[in-house]
């Protein structure tokens, strides 16, 4: 019912048409005689929204390749002794960095497409139209942000306008439009009008949330700009912050999941535990693991979210050994770039008294868990963005006020995936991590990008998008042997295979704009 965007189509419409003429005189009830009564002839608009919206938080495919091997390595939130984890050591495998972008667009856009063609210009739904427009920003700025140019303003067309071969926009438009779209939308929402109710997964059809997370999207996007357009960026970052953006986690954009298929659990977690760490089975020898960079900065700042996102292999075998497995003082990271002989190198006696079982794994119980939500944008990213405005002079020069609600608010998180953060440990932290004040511009950019970067754990694609915009944390490159980079990270992921023949004139004409198909070629707003 939801991928309806086929169900239009009378079946063999020649013949009914033919047989129409040959029983013209007796045609009456022919119409209800070749109709099948449980074909859907018209889409129904919220279940629309619906998928694009549980599909975009992953359907499981592109977050193992996308999300966690390519983006979650790169930034250093993960690691791994195997090859197959290529952005560990800077490899190109060509069906894990085209996933993303042929997931995306064979899912997430299509159906937020046809919502904008069927409720533009309609009085009656207005909120439909517009929370589309809202939400079609956050499905192609992250397709834009993992890979640069891209099909925009011809992609999903091809039911629509009968366009099967899009031209890629220049991310530069793609960007000026989007934020365009939020302003445009953000005002326009009426709550006279009716919304999605129970059909929207976000926000219920809560228009109020839906106006804050576009203009907290704005403050995103806004930020996206400052190394190539200053200028539009902060007045984007001015428009955002007057418009009303997230005020408490109640506002952060997320979808709950449950227990039971595809369309319900949290697929990042689920791809853990099947495909990666399987910890009755593997007993700790996981493909993949937490890297060092993530769990020292975890465990050397004494951070109280420590036991809610990493475990020994032990606690996510059985629950019951869940406490003395997270237990702070055992974690330990595995290091990026190497594999099962090279670590040798690093590590004498691997294998012998230092192995796989004493590396840390995400916690299935807990921020991994099936049940876990997927967040598109936290309230805690909104005040590290607030705070960054505060040190450019774009807000209201409190940067250490908004600092500190991000630090709270991205404890006070671990709520959502059944931990516990007591305000007593929060102020704990903060005393022995304040704010510096008295720092450098650097340092302070330093500090809220650091924390930028850990509240995005499993969001991986937007830590390395605002990674690669700051330069923050400040990432050890790795240089595994026959690495595509020169022991460089990657700047985005290269664009599918099959675009290259199937699109071959419009994919010719984006390299030639934007530069070499290459995991080191940088986007327009990382020049």
């Amino acid at each position: 019912m939801l991928r309806s965007l086929k169900t239009y189509r009378l079946p063999a419409l020649a013949s009914l048409l033919a047989a129409g003429l040959l029983l013209s005189s007796c045609d009456n009830g022919f119409e209800q005689l070749n109709t099948n009564p449980n074909a859907l002839t018209t889409p129904v608009i919220p279940n629309l929204l619906s998928y694009s919206q549980v599909k975009t938080a992953g359907t499981g495919y592109e977050n193992h390749r996308g999300n966690l091997i390519y983006a979650g390595a790169l930034i250093q939130h993960f690691s791994s002794l195997t090859t197959y984890w290529s952005g560990d050591k800077y490899l190109y495998n060509a069906p894990y960095s085209d996933a993303y972008f042929e997931t995306a667009y064979g899912e997430h856009v299509k159906n937020v497409e046809q919502i904008i063609a069927l409720t533009k210009g309609d009085a009656a739904q207005v909120n439909l139209y517009n929370i589309a427009r809202i939400w079609r920003v956050f499905v192609y700025h992250r397709i834009t942000d993992l890979y640069g140019d891209i099909p925009y303003s011809q992609a999903g067309q091809g039911y629509l306008t009968s366009v099967f071969s899009p031209k890629y926009d220049k991310q530069a438009d793609i960007y000026a439009n989007m934020l365009t779209e939020l302003d445009q939308a953000a005002v326009a929402l009426d709550n006279t009008k009716t919304g999605y109710g129970a059909a929207d997964l976000i926000y219920a059809g809560d228009l109020t949330k839906w106006k804050k997370f576009a203009y907290s999207m704005m403050l995103r996007l806004g930020m996206r700009l400052t190394k190539v357009d200053a200028a539009a960026a902060q007045t984007y970052v001015k428009k955002a912050i007057a418009g009303g953006v997230m005020q408490s986690n109640d506002d952060l954009a997320k979808i709950n999941h449950a227990e039971g298929n595809d369309n319900t659990r949290n697929l990042d977690g689920n791809t853990l535990r099947t495909q990666e760490y399987d910890a009755a089975n593997l007993k700790g020898k996981a493909n993949s693991k937490l890297s060092n960079t993530f769990i020292n900065f975890l465990k050397n700042n004494n951070d109280p979210r420590l036991p809610y996102i990493a475990t020994l292999w032990q606690g996510n075998a059985n629950p019951a050994l869940e406490a003395t497995a997270t237990d702070p003082a055992k974690q330990k990271g595995l290091p990026n770039g190497y594999d099962a002989q090279t670590i040798k190198s690093l590590i004498p006696g691997w294998g012998a008294t230092d192995s796989l079982p004493a590396y840390s794994e995400a916690n299935l119980n807990k921020i991994a868990s099936n049940s876990a939500p997927t967040v598109f944008q936290s309230y805690a990213e909104v005040e590290y963005l607030l705070a960054e405005a505060a040190v450019r002079g774009w807000g209201d020069g409190q940067a250490a006020v908004h600092y500190n609600k991000g630090v709270t608010a991205a404890m006070s998180m671990m709520s959502l995936y059944g931990g516990t953060v007591s305000a007593a440990a929060i102020t704990t932290y903060l005393t022995a991590h304040p704010y510096l004040s008295a720092g450098t511009t650097a340092q302070q950019m330093e500090q809220i990008g650091t924390q930028y970067w850990a509240v995005n754990f499993l969001n991986s694609y937007e830590a390395y998008a605002n990674w690669r915009r700051t330069g923050y944390p400040v990432l050890t490159p790795t240089n595994y042997v026959g690495n595509e980079t020169a022991g460089v990270i990657p700047r985005r992921l290269r664009y599918p295979s099959t675009e290259s023949s199937k699109n071959a004139a419009q994919y010719n004409a984006a390299i030639a704009v934007q530069g070499p198909d290459l995991l080191t070629t940088r986007i327009w707003w990382d020049k």
